[in-house]
């Protein structure tokens, strides 16, 4: 188990895991999952982690989209926001690159989840390793990360 899974387990929220085989020389991690998994890659949502005015913050987003960081800036309340160095990422979460979950981190961090999410059932985030996806409800999904809601995707 990762701390992502044990996190929702603790929670106790409806969640299903999803395991595939990771193909290391596949160009992104999202979409290698939305592929393997078989699901619209519009449910499928990636984790960044972004240096939001010298503290780190996550933005979950689509996949196929881009962040807008001028949209995160301002949605987490800080004039700039740029995304936060690799060995800084993994230091605070706990995780490594292509398996950052939202989940589970070893710091929380401020959270804000791209407003795509309200229009699915279920979305798809990284379980904690790459290869390994948890699904669950946006609305689980925010509670447990006390995210908000923002359009920061583009």
């Amino acid at each position: 188990m990762t701390p992502a899974i044990n996190a929702a387990k603790k929670a106790k929220i409806t969640f299903t895991v999803h395991e595939y085989e990771h193909d290391p020389a596949a160009p992104s991690f999202g979409i290698e999952a939305a592929e393997k998994l078989g699901v619209p890659p519009e449910r499928v949502f990636k984790t960044l982690v972004v240096d939001a005015g010298g503290t780190l913050a996550v933005a979950v987003v689509p996949v196929l989209l881009k962040l807008d960081l001028k949209a995160a800036a301002k949605a987490l309340g800080v004039k700039k926001a740029a995304m936060a160095e690799a060995k800084a990422v993994e230091r605070t979460t706990g995780y490594v690159l292509g398996g950052v979950s939202p989940l589970g981190q070893k710091k929380r961090l401020p959270t804000i989840l791209d407003d795509s999410a309200r229009h699915c059932p279920t979305v798809f985030v990284s379980g904690g390793r790459r290869g390994l996806d948890i699904e669950l409800a946006p609305a689980d999904l925010a509670a447990l990360t006390r995210a908000g809601f923002a359009p920061v995707a583009r």
